[in-house]
């Protein structure tokens, strides 16, 4: 990633309006937007962006050869123009006046530019009609696309990258309190973790914060409460970890809040049974 929009400190920095900036194996930059509002001209607004990034990224006195190639990828939750298909592909070509024959690239050119087609060099456009998506999935595209539209995640979705958003997804669909008790599980794995190559004094210190965080969280009451717990759920949760991999996000959230009773009799029937769901249901 080389850039996102939050990352702007000013607003004259933000007109581009990129959501998000990255460069892939091939050394291409992709620009990609999600845009919500509906925009009579945004089809020369992403012309603009493109061209852009094109200038920002050549070198003064560089050879035009050095020209970056751009991909804008746009992820529209309106309507642009008169279509029926939910993903427009667009690219430059030259189309011979007379006899109808396209242009392209000679050997010394594929060979200087790495690349076999004259449109391989120009910014290339897609645009992403959510809206219009038809709930029906051909391909690991469709797979994003029903995430975009419906913020989950069917179940047989084998799109690259996926696994890692619904994690996130299940983050955001906690509630505050499920998502801070979260937040202060995944801050004692690191604590845990530093405790392990410090010294005593150190993670003794270490220990001291992250008791005033628990009491900023819960208070002193839920901060007693998770200190005579904090133990044995740890252990289960290793337990757990081992047997049936890593742990959802609710999974966690549900040791975390359980009584001191609840976690036993889970301790006690870990062996007994086949997953995870059937344990702490």
């Amino acid at each position: 990633v080389l850039e996102s929009e939050s990352n702007q400190e000013h607003i004259t920095n933000k007109y581009n309006k990129v959501d998000l900036k990255a460069l892939n194996q091939r050394y291409e930059i992709i620009i990609i937007e999600v845009q919500y509002n509906n925009e009579l001209d945004f089809l020369q607004r992403i012309l603009y962006g493109a061209s852009k990034v094109i200038v920002e990224h050549l070198n003064e006195g560089s050879p035009y050869a050095e020209t970056t190639k751009v991909i804008s990828v746009n992820i529209l939750y309106f309507n642009l123009g008169i279509g029926n298909d939910y993903v427009y592909r667009g690219y430059t070509t030259f189309i011979g006046t007379h006899d109808q024959e396209q242009l392209d690239l000679t050997p010394a050119q594929q060979k200087m530019f790495k690349c076999q087609h004259v449109y391989n060099l120009f910014p290339e456009y897609y645009i992403i009609q959510i809206n219009k998506f038809p709930d029906i999935t051909h391909d690991p595209l469709d797979e994003w696309i029903y995430l975009f539209k419906h913020e989950e995640i069917k179940e047989g979705f084998q799109a690259r990258g996926l696994t890692k958003a619904k994690e996130v997804l299940d983050i955001l669909k906690l509630s505050t309190t499920e998502r801070q008790l979260y937040s202060l599980h995944q801050e004692q794995l690191h604590y845990e973790a530093s405790m392990n190559l410090s010294s005593y004094a150190t993670g003794k210190e270490d220990g001291v914060k992250q008791g005033h965080k628990i009491g900023l969280i819960e208070g002193e009451a839920k901060g007693r409460e998770i200190g005579k717990t904090e133990g044995q759920a740890a252990l289960l949760k290793r337990l757990l970890t081992k047997k049936f991999g890593p742990l959802s996000p609710a999974s966690i959230c549900k040791l975390d809040t359980a009584t001191v009773e609840q976690l036993e009799t889970w301790s006690e029937a870990i062996l007994d049974c086949d997953s995870i769901e059937q344990l702490l249901r």
